[in-house]
């Protein structure tokens, strides 16, 4: 078996007050942290997990996924089976004809696993119900291959497809069969897959934070690590690995945040510290330093929140890195007693603002103009002992969603089934805020704003999530059929 020998921070000359600090200091930013995992010198010193998110609780890690598909393409090539070096139509001749462009027909391997395709943007998302693929093939390019960096989805997806077609596995299964499973990578991780039938090698990931801190502790390693056998081997070529967390491109022409304008490897971002970062959208960050021997995994929700990744940022490397750390202190100081306290009660928050109003027990219809979601009616129910709730109606179809007031309620949103926890609170006397966190394969959040007036309600939704729930985007209008006081 495979697992991290554990320590308290001050053994490996952390403060607990310090690690205290970052969570709360996320706290008051209020940053929908999901976990934080710290460890340093080998050894885990932090791990905790947001309620209603547990150890075993999947998350979609988003572009996470390209680095295991970076390190999937590495495998190959250590096989034989792939040369980083050759156009990547030579294994896509499928998708090539007389009229393909020069450009395409230039670019590597390499280039793919660089970002220096010759696509400035993901080729798919033009048009997601045509073969993912071969859009990459087939999309105009702007601008020469192997020359300037752009992110591009499309180029991890099309290396995720070549590792399928050349190993004969889902993406990764092959990953879990060369190297994964070695450090108990767990079996019920999986990869989402496009619409054709190939893992979402660009976003799809779905595994435990500690998974991923695994996969970043082979990185760091260089490959060679302690397998569940007891025996040390080499999962990675190490030359493969030192190439990949390299500083290979420049991309501060396109980078959104400082923290993220340092440099590309392959398929793996540089950092500030000079380690190098597992970057994937919402604030799925797995950070590794090496010059502190430290490596850090937060899962969490940023969507929608400017400038929430570089405040993870730096609220971790102020805490762990820039503020002095305390004195050793045994596992019954009071500062570790008072870091388990706190971390024990971490969970999502209902929203918060300066001024929460009070509100009374209600049940309210309303009938609704028409909209383009065909909802015909909407009915609020208000409790202040339980759950309240929101039920759009439509074709005698509800469909309810449960949530706390100032509280957190558990459910499945409907129509996509997707497990939530949700909460509101009235931000004036007038208007209720209720905000859903999207839990599972669409991690990302659902957002209602209701503006009471008289017999009228006019509901404004929002949805901060990469591809459904659109049916919940946009504004409702309604007059009131019922009252219940």
């Amino acid at each position: 078996m495979f697992a991290f020998e554990k320590a308290i921070p001050e053994e490996v000359s952390i403060s607990s007050k310090n690690i205290e600090k970052i969570l709360r200091a996320l706290q008051e930013k209020s940053i929908p942290m999901h976990s934080l995992l710290i460890m340093k010198n080998d050894k885990l010193i932090f791990e905790k997990y947001y309620a209603p998110y547990k150890a075993d609780t999947l998350h979609r890690m988003f572009s996470i996924s390209k680095s295991f598909t970076g390190v999937a393409i590495g495998l190959l090539a250590k096989e034989g089976k792939v040369d980083l070096d050759a156009p990547i139509t030579s294994y896509f001749p499928e998708y090539t004809d007389e009229n393909i462009h020069p450009w395409i027909m230039q670019m590597t391997v390499r280039n793919l696993l660089m970002m220096r395709t010759c696509h400035a943007s993901t080729t798919y998302k033009v048009d997601m119900k045509s073969d993912w693929v071969k859009s990459f093939f087939v999309a105009k390019p702007t601008h020469k291959p192997g020359t300037v960096f752009h992110y591009d989805t499309s180029a991890a997806h099309v290396l995720c497809a070549l590792v399928e077609k050349l190993s004969g596995k889902d993406m990764l299964t092959y990953l879990k069969d060369s190297i994964l499973y070695q450090v108990d990578f767990s079996k019920d991780s999986y990869m989402i897959k496009d619409p054709f039938g190939v893992s979402m090698g660009g976003s799809g990931l779905m595994a435990t934070p500690m998974d991923v801190l695994k996969f970043l502790y082979i990185l760091h390693k260089k490959g060679m690590v302690l397998c569940t056998d007891g025996q040390k081997r080499s999962l990675l070529p190490k030359e493969f690995v030192e190439e990949a967390t390299g500083n290979l491109s420049d991309n501060y022409m396109t980078a959104p945040l400082p923290s993220e304008a340092q440099g590309y490897g392959m398929q793996i971002w540089q950092n500030e510290r000079g380690g190098f970062v597992l970057y994937g959208m919402g604030g799925q960050l797995a950070i590794c330093l090496p010059d502190q021997d430290m490596l850090i995994v937060t899962t969490a929700d940023t969507q929608g929140y400017q400038g929430g990744n570089q405040i993870i940022y730096d609220t971790l490397y102020r805490y762990l890195l820039d503020e002095p750390q305390e004195k050793s202190c045994g596992p019954d100081s009071k500062d570790y007693q008072e870091l388990c306290a706190f971390a024990d009660t971490l969970s999502i928050e209902p929203p918060s603002f300066p001024c929460s109003h009070s509100y009374r027990n209600m049940d309210l219809t309303y009938d609704l103009a028409e909209n383009p979601q065909g909802f015909e009616k909407l009915h609020l129910h208000l409790s202040q002992d339980g759950p309240s709730s929101i039920s759009f109606e439509q074709n005698n179809t509800l469909h309810n969603i449960s949530f706390g007031i100032q509280s957190m309620c558990e459910g499945l949103f409907p129509i996509y089934e997707n497990a939530y926890t949700a909460g509101a609170c009235f931000t004036r006397e007038n208007v209720l805020y209720i905000r859903i966190h999207l839990i599972g394969e669409s991690v990302g959040s659902v957002h209602f704003q209701l503006f009471f007036e008289d017999d009228e309600l006019t509901l404004f939704m929002r949805k901060i999530e990469e591809t459904y729930f659109k049916e919940f985007d946009g504004h409702l209008y309604g007059r009131r059929e019922l009252s219940k006081a």
